[in-house]
């Protein structure tokens, strides 16, 4: 049963969610920010994975604890689904076309946390979505799920385009480093950091 469910509540957000690593890609997404709603239906259509996410943060404010807690959540989902990482693939890599854009995700569920981020945004905002905010939350949920994460955006000129790759590619890395694929933990060591 690799599944997991979560609520957490700050002062500046109060996050209800839900995983399933063996689902059939469906969602149910509500964040208050219409574009990143899009994006994280995408990201649960591309890997497979069953995701309810909903969020009420201080978008008053702006969108930053909102995004930012999204993360934290998400990657905690992920991390505790996997439980010891016994028999999952451990590795994923995609790379994903999207019209002008291509981009190149590469993962290693490593209980080692570390994001590299390779992607110029000209524009600030999409809508109600601040652009710089796919870091944070790329950030975030690197952290939280204990992956090391490599997100390259080779080329491309439309942002919405550059964004929607780089989760489209997340959903299918991630999905492939899931996989199941025998009994054992995929370390040399024994044992991955959990």
């Amino acid at each position: 049963m690799r599944k997991s469910e979560i609520t957490r509540e700050t002062k500046e957000t109060k996050i209800q969610a839900s995983i399933d690593l063996d689902g059939t890609g469906k969602s149910l997404v509500e964040t208050g920010i219409g574009f990143f709603d899009h994006m994280l239906t995408l990201f649960a259509f591309h890997s497979g994975f069953d995701l309810t996410l909903k969020a009420d943060g201080d978008l008053s404010v702006c969108d930053h604890h909102t995004i930012e807690d999204c993360g934290i959540v998400l990657g905690t989902l992920v991390n505790q689904s996997l439980e010891d990482r016994a028999g999952i693939q451990r590795y994923g890599s995609m790379r994903m076309v999207m019209d002008e854009t291509l981009c190149d995700v590469d993962l290693d569920i490593s209980g080692r946390p570390y994001l590299v981020y390779h992607c110029d945004l000209v524009r600030e905002m999409i809508k109600d979505y601040s652009c710089e905010m796919t870091k944070e939350f790329l950030y975030a949920f690197a952290m939280q799920s204990k992956i090391t994460l490599h997100v390259n955006v080779l080329y491309g000129d439309n942002d919405h385009h550059k964004i929607e790759a780089i989760f489209k590619a997340l959903g299918r890395a991630l999905a492939k480093a899931c996989e199941v694929t025998g009994t054992d933990i995929p370390s040399s060591k024994g044992v991955i950091q959990c």
